[in-house]
């Protein structure tokens, strides 16, 4: 039965196995343990990937794990495997045995040490004939209770060749039906791993009908590359995690290692059955759940893995995905490719992402002004989101053909100082005004200098402001209304990294608005229309 995964079809590619062990091998990184619900929860999750083996956990250890892995094993009735993890011995594997009665496709997974670290110190001086001795016994008890027995030589990463090759040999004359080669201290580099699996194929007797599986840890940064070293060279079943997770620096993450698959599907003559449109999805659940977050560079699943900012990569994108994205995003179930605006980015990621927000057909000259108020914006905000654009195109079209434009603010308050404002304001003939004002506080001060300057009188009905991004750097965004002396309301809105320039920039909006329209009132007065003056 385990062997049976691991045909290899006449006409496909070999089929790779996927061992999932995020709910028992996962759930030892520090921290992320997970209850009984949630444990379900992640394995309906698992069910839709389509994993081919799901390690429910170690039955022995609790009450528990004991029943969580009966409760996952009746979730995941036949449509994938469940195993249970023992140590070769007797009781361990009479109680995984009890656990998984309720099983469809049950798998008991067994093992003991074999690299001459582990038989001397945590199994006391035991000598390799020993440890193949109870290796072997251990295999033909679980076969008394199942069809489907996988044996782990532990730390297969640091035994001698021939060590391993016998204790496997042994095993699987037992009866074990899938043979697993671990990493176990993420020792090894690939191509020796690669070689180490080699030997075994061609030297361990009766290999070619077991499932060789490779169980790869992260400690040197390359269990992705350790696992792909395996298939290449032999291996049917690859055991990993959600996001990497595992003993100290992790497992192999399934993710990556089943994506490396389907890029290099030829090259390793391999396929999975995952479906990889969950990647994301489950990779987010996962780490709500254990509380354990992504790193945003993480490969296949991290927030950054389809972003692009510099200028060079984002122009490529642009114009053919392909250039910088090996991965379609909707591939692992992301959305699409991100092109993130800051002050790396270039025109054209900026004129097409005006463009996606409905400013299209914007002119040269216009752009280059847009570009310059954008790069200001960028070089004071890591990042420059959509509400920003919106503002900044905002501030442009505000500015053209306004008959006054805030130039400078410099403003003094404070406890127990006088406010203080000084404002600098160009008018549409190009002269410059300057005055200086003292109010009850900041925006008051300002206000006053600049009717000092404008001299329309109004009444200030409103003021508010709000911030258009998230994060201490998001644009301030105020908005005035104002009443003229015939009681017509003008809405004023302005926008900047300063609320106090932002206040500013909006009471000139309104203004302008407002002698715009009292301009207009004028004319039609001059020329004896009867349109009304408010629509």
């Amino acid at each position: 039965v385990g062997s049976e995964m691991c045909i290899r079809d006449s006409v496909m590619s070999r089929k790779i196995a996927i061992f999932d062990t995020t709910l028992r091998d996962g759930e030892q990184s520090p921290g992320a343990s997970m209850n009984a619900q949630e444990k379900l929860v992640i394995t309906r999750q698992l069910l839709r990937l389509n994993v081919d083996v799901i390690e429910a956990g170690f039955p022995v250890s609790s009450p528990g794990d004991f029943k969580s892995v009966q409760d996952i094993a009746i979730t995941c009735g036949d449509q994938c495997i469940v195993a249970g993890l023992t140590r070769a011995v007797e009781h361990d594997i009479d109680v995984c045995a009890e656990a998984l009665e309720v099983a469809a496709r049950p798998r008991i997974h067994t093992g003991i040490g074999v690299s001459p670290e582990h038989l001397c110190y945590k199994f006391k001086g035991m000598s390799l004939d020993e440890a193949i001795d109870q290796g072997a016994a251990a295999v033909r008890h679980a076969r008394k209770f199942v069809d489907d027995v996988e044996f782990y030589a532990e730390d297969a990463g640091r035994a001698p060749y021939e060590d391993l090759a016998r204790m496997l040999e042994a095993v699987i004359k037992a009866g074990a039906t899938v043979v697993n080669i671990p990493d176990t201290t993420g020792f090894s580099v690939p191509w020796e791993f690669g070689q180490r699996i080699r030997y075994l194929m061609e030297h361990v007797n009766g290999i070619e009908d077991v499932c060789v599986s490779v169980h790869c840890h992260n400690d040197l940064g390359m269990a992705t590359a350790l696992s792909l070293a395996g298939v290449m060279n032999g291996a049917t079943q690859v055991e990993c995690t959600i996001n990497g997770l595992g003993e100290r620096a992790g497992n192999t993450a399934m993710e990556e290692v089943v994506m490396a698959i389907k890029m290099h599907e030829d090259e390793l003559d391999a396929h999975t059955d995952i479906n990889t449109t969950e990647f994301a999805h489950t990779s987010r659940l996962v780490s709500s759940i254990t509380g354990i977050n992504v790193q945003p560079n993480k490969a296949v699943v991290g927030a950054n893995a389809f972003a692009h900012s510099s200028g060079i990569h984002q122009d490529g994108v642009i114009k053919n995905r392909t250039t910088y994205e090996i991965i379609a995003p909707e591939d692992v179930g992301v959305s699409g490719s991100q092109i993130v605006l800051t002050a790396r980015s270039g025109h054209a990621a900026l004129r097409k992402r005006l463009e996606d927000l409905g400013y299209a057909s914007i002119p040269d000259d216009k752009f280059e002004q847009v570009h310059a108020a954008f790069l200001e914006l960028a070089d004071s905000k890591k990042e420059v989101y959509d509400e920003d654009l919106h503002s900044l195109m905002g501030e442009q079209d505000r500015n053209e053909n306004a008959i006054y434009r805030l130039d400078a603010v410099q403003i003094s308050c404070g406890q127990p100082l006088v406010s203080t404002a000084t404002v600098t304001i160009t008018d549409e003939a190009g002269e410059v005004h300057t005055a200086c004002e003292i109010g009850s506080g900041p925006i008051d001060a300002m206000y006053s200098a600049i009717n000092k300057i404008v001299q329309a009188e109004n009444d200030l009905m409103e003021y508010s402001v709000k911030a258009v991004t998230r994060g201490i750097d998001a644009l301030g965004e105020v908005t005035v209304r104002i009443m003229d002396h015939d009681g017509a309301i003008f809405i004023g809105r302005g926008s900047d990294r300063d609320i106090t320039v932002s206040s500013g920039k909006a009471y000139v909006n309104a203004l302008n608005r407002m002698i715009d329209q009292q301009r207009r009132n004028a004319q039609r007065a001059e020329s004896g229309s009867d349109a009304p003056a408010h629509i």
